[in-house]
């Protein structure tokens, strides 16, 4: 069959020889990365509004209404998944950022190492004040 032939059924894939030769192409785990980054933002969007509702009606208020609030376990668990769904947008963001950006192998693994063991820290000194104010 002639390569050019518009009826041939053949899939041509446009490689440089030497990706050919190693086989190499896409890694195949974007998608995985970019569902998990929009279904992050699905959830964050009703999260966030219901956290700006918590604080405009809890103004000036102090600790002990601060605690009976977060108290009742269903205000507990939605601060719960804010905060995780929070870190993990974040740390899913900030991967893509560094891979982009940051070119040096050693550089890379470096900053997302640190990146994302403050962001743990974080997401962990946030769930443990919900903690401490709910129980």
């Amino acid at each position: 069959m002639d390569p050019m032939n518009a009826n041939d059924p053949r899939v041509h894939i446009m490689r440089s020889q030497l990706g050919r030769a190693r086989g190499l192409g896409a890694a195949k785990t974007g998608v995985g990365h970019w569902w998990a980054q929009r279904v992050t933002a699905i959830f964050l969007l009703p999260l966030c509004l219901y956290f700006v509702g918590s604080v405009l009606a809890l103004e000036g208020a102090d600790r002990a209404r601060m605690a009976a609030y977060l108290g009742e376990p269903w205000n507990a668990v939605l601060f719960l998944l804010l905060t995780g769904a929070l870190f993990y947008h974040l740390a899913l963001g900030l991967q893509v950022v560094v891979e982009d950006y940051v070119h040096k192998e050693s550089s890379k693994l470096t900053t997302l190492l640190v990146l994302n063991g403050l962001i743990i820290f974080c997401a962990l000194a946030c769930a443990v004040s919900v903690l401490k104010l709910a129980l």
